[in-house]
């Protein structure tokens, strides 16, 4: 197996090949995980949510880690990476509506009409992979 460290590109390159991921904030100044939908907007990590849910009361200008990765429990591979940065509230009139048209649906029932942008200050990933898979004991981009 090789363990190869990812740059910042490949990161977010990846992060955007999944649907789903997990934001990971303070709730009653404990460590709280949701698993939550999201898509990659330039190079920032964008979650739709209920305006008046906890996720976005938690969220509102704080710095927030969120996780994303995609793994071969058959092949004993894969790759996780991990943002971290300060998540906000999008505002913007236009924004809002850009959003509502690319944005996926949320997979969550009711109405999803609050989006929380968190641009990645740090970025960090890993992939793991099977020397056949990389074709020799150095590990190779994308």
């Amino acid at each position: 197996m090789v363990l190869e460290q990812l740059s910042r590109g490949d990161c977010l390159r990846l992060m955007a090949s999944v649907p789903v991921g997990r934001m990971v904030y303070t709730r009653r100044a404990l460590p709280a995980v949701d698993l939550v939908n999201f898509v990659m907007d330039d190079g920032d990590v964008v979650i739709r949510t209920d305006s008046g849910g906890k996720l976005a009361a938690a969220a509102h200008n704080a710095v927030v880690a969120f996780e994303a990765d995609s793994i071969d429990i058959p092949g004993h591979a894969g790759w996780s990476v991990t943002v971290v940065g300060y998540a906000e509230p999008v505002t913007g009139a236009a924004q809002v509506r850009r959003l509502q048209e690319t944005a996926s649906a949320p997979w969550a029932p009711g109405r999803r009409d609050h989006f929380i942008r968190i641009t990645p200050t740090l970025v960090d990933g890993t992939r793991l992979r099977s020397r056949q898979e990389t074709g020799d004991s150095h590990a190779r981009g994308l």
